[in-house]
């Protein structure tokens, strides 16, 4: 991944064409330039995370886990670590998601403060349920933090409905759908700017947001589960 900075708006992408599988080394990455966006926070700043190509994310490196099935339980470990970290970022986040965003990619997207998204390509998939792979706990609870309705739980988790960018807006996920990867792009950075604005403390805002999603928080410290 590589970190832009503009004035206070950081912009963290994923590159290449990849589908930008969550593996160990790429979560570390992320991680490393949270670390960096931390230590140069001002009372105004910013993140926007995207991908770019035709993935935002699609979850993680299966491959990686069908080779090393201990890999999987690293996997998400090091995914906790960072949408823990992500929870306590002291400043706004947006996803830019301009292409698909599955499973755990589908987490990382969620476990920002907001989300917009490309309406003409993309989708906001659960895949476990088609792939066989048994869903944490946090997870479903990170989901019943963002979606709106157990229906839409229920469609989400248990039938692995594939949520278009309209479909997303309808059930509070996405706060606005555009044309293409530049439109997507120029409207989080629009919705960056106005968050600006209101230069807010960060520290402060931390702690809203982990009192807001305290109970994602606490499943994020229980003891990781078998998947297989």
């Amino acid at each position: 991944c590589t970190l832009e900075k503009q004035g206070d708006l950081f912009i963290l992408s994923l590159t290449g064409d990849d589908e930008h599988r969550l593996n160990p080394s790429l979560i570390d990455s992320i991680r490393a330039a949270l670390e960096r966006i931390t230590a140069e926070a001002t009372g105004s700043s910013i993140l926007i995370t995207t991908g770019q190509g035709k993935f935002f994310s699609n979850g993680y490196d299966l491959d990686l886990a069908s080779s090393d099935p201990s890999s999987l339980e690293l996997m998400d470990s090091k995914l906790k670590s960072l949408i823990f970290e992500l929870f306590n970022l002291p400043m706004p986040t947006i996803a830019a998601v301009t292409g698909h965003a599955s499973a755990a990619g589908f987490i990382l997207a969620m476990s920002h403060d907001y989300v917009v998204m490309r309406k003409d390509r993309g989708f906001l998939y659960m895949s476990e349920i088609d792939i066989g792979l048994k869903i944490p706990n946090w997870f479903v609870t990170l989901v019943k933090n963002k979606v709106k309705s157990p229906v839409a739980w229920r469609d989400v988790v248990m039938r692995g409905t594939k949520l278009t960018a309209d479909m997303a807006i309808e059930q509070g996920i996405v706060v606005s759908a555009h044309h293409g990867a530049a439109e997507t792009m120029k409207e989080a950075i629009k919705l960056g700017e106005v968050l600006m604005a209101r230069k807010w403390d960060g520290k402060v805002y931390a702690h809203n947001r982990r009192l807001v999603f305290s109970d994602v928080l606490a499943a994020l410290n229980h003891e990781t589960v078998s998947r297989l």
